[in-house]
């Protein structure tokens, strides 16, 4: 089909133009198989109208139809101009999509009368990030009604967004609906949620909310401007009899968006709220958003807090601010909102947080130690910042931020805790040196001053164990407080075990491997716990798709460090509330199984709960778990442990096989070894497949003794669970 061009009938050119209202004209749609009648020049446009995003390039969205113009056709480096046709101006307006470079007579698309440039307009991007997304433009021509001319669609440009891209040239005596920009509404806030509409892929906008003059929050977000996925949340009871100025970007005054935003007492658009399909019954999650690592895990004021990143505004990364929530016994967690938002030094990233009991950092008060907060403010430059608070619940960024500056733009995720022989707080930062991953340690009486102590060099990747996120800590081998050794963890929970004298850490070792499976990263320890133990925390990588949130955290684990024959080696272990939880338990039945035998767990479903499998196992023996279609298999011959697609060393403990396995809705965690061996995995099982089988495969004489077969059918961890 070719593109089409049209001149308006000989009785439209008797009316004045002041009141014609003729029908719209499309000049061009770019639809064909050339550019019928537009003459290309140079290298940029290629032959022919693009079919979308070219080799290269960013995705294009926004243009009409099947094709447009895309001058992307050789890189940014490609030049060249598309003249169109001569026609005459018979239309008040001239409306068109335009994307790419924003570089004034580079990228651009004009209008030509008499061979001069009349009107123009440009892409929106002139610097890295931004979009391929084209947006409506328009010009107002009724004064050169009758005139005679072209258009030219420009590429001059070979650097970064050097390119343009056009579709869809209408003529028309209607104004063209607004081009999309910074649009400001004033809201008066009357009640303590403001929500915004989020539509998971939709083009993202940045939006600011302004109060009296000062940006409180800003952040990204994919506006819903019909029908929303889901609403998130904004809490303002701060400025609850205010009124406050919202300013979106890339937005008409006529978005459907502004109807979407809606104000409530309590957060709306949650019926179902930790019941959805793929909502994890035993595993932390957000309510609403996505969640990476987590920030920092304290006991205080009677409960435990995490903290950990979070996008309160969209499915996917981004938006970091610190999410909050208290748990009576690590697993039972209520969401308290977000403490920490993006501002003017940046956005919120990793950190972690301490009891200051002593109140060395002047930000408690008498009988009120603080609760203290040290991360990473990710803007330019990359600074380590403190904020506090007395009460749990409210938190204050410290005046004097940042307590840290920059020592390359690569330092981040701040570990602190309390040094007690030296009476001092240590913290282990990462720091990016020279293409080396290393952890500088720095030192603080305060945890407002802090002083350069040492460097421990992590090497290069691959062979680095440190890359972000470090944690440090003490523990004790083989449950012996007087025998202690320093274990310093990076962001792959691959660890060093050494001495510390409160400035230099001494490896004792060689790296050593953290978990032994998947999707598991950024773990944190807790500081301060009542009960003398060291819990992590990990960040599991498990995706929900289709839900109006994403990812989860770990089981809560306590740690260990034991002597084997190659010296000490962590262990991991579920913490002792897990056996707690409530369940109905379902038998595995007889202690002997053999080849053959008929699946002990038949009629048994599970969709979140716990199956161990404990016992002696004959040479020549497989045992087979299969948990709701993920195979979890151990070989006594290798005395190795498969979980789906893993596979790894997993050596009897005592002589006798102990398999922990967690699953849940989108994730499964495998415990054995006496701890040695964690293998966590981001699972999603098909479709209603609940089903539980155990076996032995194995030759005549192959067989397992078991004292342990059971399944727990563990209740909801949730609110009203």
């Amino acid at each position: 089909m070719k593109i089409r061009f049209f001149v308006s009938a000989l009785f439209a050119l008797l009316l004045p133009i002041t009141a014609r209202a003729a029908e719209d004209v499309v000049f061009a749609d770019f639809e064909g198989t050339d550019y019928a009648g537009w003459t290309a020049a140079g290298t940029a446009f290629g032959s022919e109208p693009a079919q979308g995003t070219l080799p290269g390039q960013m995705a294009v969205e926004g243009f009409a139809g099947r094709g447009l113009v895309n001058s992307f056709h050789n890189g940014d480096k490609g030049t060249g101009r598309l003249t169109s046709p001569e026609f005459k101006i018979e239309r008040r307006w001239v409306g068109f999509l335009i994307g790419g470079g924003g570089f004034a007579e580079k990228t651009c698309v004009n209008l030509l009368v008499g061979g001069k440039v009349v009107r123009t307009a440009t892409g929106p991007n002139v610097k890295p990030g931004g979009s391929e997304r084209l947006e409506r433009g328009s010009w107002e021509v009724a004064e050169l009604a009758g005139k005679t001319a072209r258009m030219e669609i420009v590429d001059e440009a070979t650097g970064g967004w050097g390119h343009v891209n056009v579709d869809q040239i209408v003529f028309t005596d209607a104004k063209p609906p607004q081009a999309p920009g910074l649009v400001k509404k004033e809201i008066a806030i009357t009640q303590r949620y403001l929500h915004f509409p989020v539509k998971t892929g939709a083009a993202k906008h940045k939006v600011r909310v302004v109060v009296d003059g000062k940006v409180e929050r800003m952040f990204d977000i994919e506006l819903a401007e019909e029908k929303a996925d889901w609403l998130a949340p904004l809490d303002a009871g701060a400025w609850q009899g205010r009124t406050v100025t919202v300013e979106v970007d890339r937005l008409t005054d006529d978005s459907g968006a502004w109807a979407l935003m809606t104000q409530a007492a309590t957060p709306q658009g949650q019926e179902g709220l930790y019941s959805e399909p793929l909502r994890p019954q035993l595993h932390f999650s957000p309510a609403r958003g996505w969640t990476n690592d987590p920030n920092g895990c304290v006991y205080f004021g009677g409960e435990y807090h995490l903290f950990f990143q979070h996008n309160p505004y969209g499915w996917a990364w981004g938006n970091m601010t610190w999410g909050h929530a208290v748990s009576p016994d690590l697993l039972h967690w209520r969401e308290m909102g977000d403490v920490l938002h993006e501002d003017a030094f940046g956005p919120m990233f990793s950190g972690s947080a301490v009891v200051d009991a002593r109140n060395t950092s002047g930000f408690g008060s008498a009988g009120k130690p603080p609760l203290v907060l040290l991360y990473t403010a990710a803007g330019h430059p990359t600074v380590q910042c403190a904020a506090s608070s007395t009460d749990g619940r409210t938190f204050a960024k410290y005046s004097g931020n940042p307590v840290v500056k920059e020592f390359t733009d690569g330092n981040r995720d701040p570990k602190v805790i309390w040094h007690e022989p030296t009476h001092r707080w240590v913290m282990v930062l990462y720091v990016g040196r020279e293409k080396k991953h290393t952890v500088q340690i720095l030192t603080s009486p305060n945890l407002r001053d802090w002083t350069p102590a040492s460097v421990v060099d992590g090497g290069m990747a691959p062979d680095s164990f440190l890359y972000e996120c470090p944690d440090f800590f003490e523990l004790p081998v083989n449950g012996d407080a007087k025998t202690r050794k320093w274990v310093l963890l990076g962001a792959n929970s691959e660890y060093v075990v050494g001495r510390f004298d409160g400035t230099t850490f001494t490896p004792e070792t060689g790296k050593l491997p953290g978990q032994q499976g998947r999707n598991f990263y950024a773990p944190q320890t807790f500081s301060d716990e009542p009960k003398g133990r060291r819990v992590q925390i990990g960040w599991m990588q498990a995706a929900t798709p289709g839900m109006p949130f994403n990812q989860c955290m770990s089981v809560p684990m306590e740690l260990g460090l034991v002597s084997t024959e190659d010296g000490p080696r962590m262990t991991r272990k579920p913490v002792a509330e897990w056996d707690a939880l409530s369940g109905e338990v379902r038998s595995g039945g007889t202690p002997q199984l053999l080849p053959g035998a008929a699946n002990p767990f038949a009629g048994v479903e599970i969709d979140h709960a716990e199956v161990r499998i404990g016992g002696i196992v004959t040479a020549g023996t497989t045992v087979v778990l299969d948990v709701r279609g993920t195979p979890v298999t151990w070989n006594a011959d290798t005395q190795e442990l498969t979980v789906g697609p893993v596979k790894t060393k997993a050596p009897l403990a005592k002589g006798r096989l102990d398999l922990h396995v967690i699953v849940d809705r989108s994730t499964i965690e495998v415990f054995t070894s006496g701890g040695l061996v964690y293998v966590p995995l981001a699972v999603l099982p098909a479709a209603g497949n609940k089903t539980l089988s155990l076996k032995v495969e194995g030759a005549a004489g192959a067989g397992a003794q078991l004292d342990l077969a059971l399944a727990r059918l563990l209740q909801p961890v949730w609110p009203g669970k």
